[in-house]
């Protein structure tokens, strides 16, 4: 309608006209439908639709290898579906180090869960209570169910955000600085809408850092270390840079690697399975980055992105004294445990 002014319908069929000295947009995204031949027709499952089933599928297959199709994916094998997930990439997590991401494909192929990498998908069929899909191959795979898990879309399209003065990108997210302001005045944006990693928890920090700038504060989303974590059995939690990512900033590093099952924790918790990594700058010995996949590794991380924080040099993790038998310990292993 206008700058700050939101038209609302009513349940009850009414209309509302609310303006503000302040809007904050946050809308979020909805599953993306990836434009294959078929496959919207297909019905396939999303992130959303698949929470409502009322049935375990015999057969599942799951177009995507990024975080929500590979947390279904090892869900659904837990539950006792046949799990196949279908990656146009040369390796699942695409954003990972290929070292990581192969040490997860083992954890999930042990549990029962097929991968195809490098693949197309050339038309999706919906045949009564099957699914088929045709592969660039030639391949052609039956399932129960498909879940789509190819991304999501900012809830942009019908919000009227031109009347308001607010530019959204080529996707469709809303444009924001790094204050999360938008180009119409006294108007923000938080959250997946805004193109913020679409993590719960990042989604807390935009409400803080907006709540503060609307009170005159000037807090930024410049230099935030944003931790990821994959809930798979085992899980993968990794914060900041990965080896690949430091290495083209053009900065002398060390690579660091540790085998879960050299942490003493590990053992006593019988899941000796995963894979610890981080990435130190040679020169400075602060941490850039680091990828733990094994148990507890989120909570583990929480060690390490302190560390970063505060600067601290990769060698108080390694000599600090750290309570035995925590999986935090491995700490002192993995910065002991020099690849390179």
């Amino acid at each position: 309608m206008a700058e700050r002014t939101v038209e609302i319908d009513l349940d009850d069929g009414g209309r509302r006209v609310g303006r503000g000295t302040d809007v904050v947009i946050n809308t979020g995204t909805t599953p993306h439908i990836a434009a294959l031949p078929g496959l919207a027709e297909a019905e396939p499952l999303t992130s959303e639709s698949i929470m409502d089933l009322r049935r375990v599928p015999d057969r599942l297959l799951v177009l995507g290898g990024g975080y929500v199709g590979l947390e279904f994916a090892h869900m659904f094998a837990a539950f006792g579906s046949r799990v196949t997930v279908l990656e146009r990439g040369p390796h699942l997590l695409r954003g990972e180090d290929r070292d990581i991401a192969t040490a997860l494909a083992d954890c999930l192929r042990e549990d029962g869960v097929e991968l195809i990498t490098d693949v197309t998908v050339k038309e999706v069929v919906r045949e009564r209570e099957t699914v088929r899909v045709l592969l660039g191959d030639g391949r052609t795979l039956t399932a129960d169910d498909i879940l789509a898990a190819t991304g999501r879309d900012p809830v942009t399209r019908d919000l009227g955000l031109e009347a308001a003065g607010v530019r959204t990108d080529d996707r469709g997210f809303v444009r924001v600085d790094d204050r999360l302001a938008t180009d119409a005045p006294h108007t923000w944006a938080v959250g997946d809408v805004a193109g913020s990693p679409q993590f719960t928890h990042v989604s807390l920090d935009d409400y803080r850092i907006v709540k503060a700038n609307i009170g005159g504060g000037s807090r930024s989303t410049a230099g935030r270390l944003v931790p990821w974590n994959l809930f798979t059995d085992p899980e993968l939690a990794r914060v900041g840079l990965t080896e690949e990512q430091a290495r083209a900033t053009g900065r002398s590093i060390r690579v660091a690697k540790l085998p879960v099952k050299a942490i003493p924790r590990a053992r006593t918790l019988r899941d000796t399975r995963g894979l610890w990594k981080a990435v130190v700058d040679r020169d400075t010995e602060q941490i850039l980055g680091a990828a733990l996949l094994g148990p507890e590794s989120a909570e583990v991380l929480s060690v390490v992105q302190t560390a970063m924080w505060a600067r601290m040099p990769y060698t108080r993790l390694r000599d600090g004294m750290i309570a035995h038998p925590t999986m935090a310990e491995g700490l002192n292993a993995l910065f002991a445990s020099w690849a390179d």
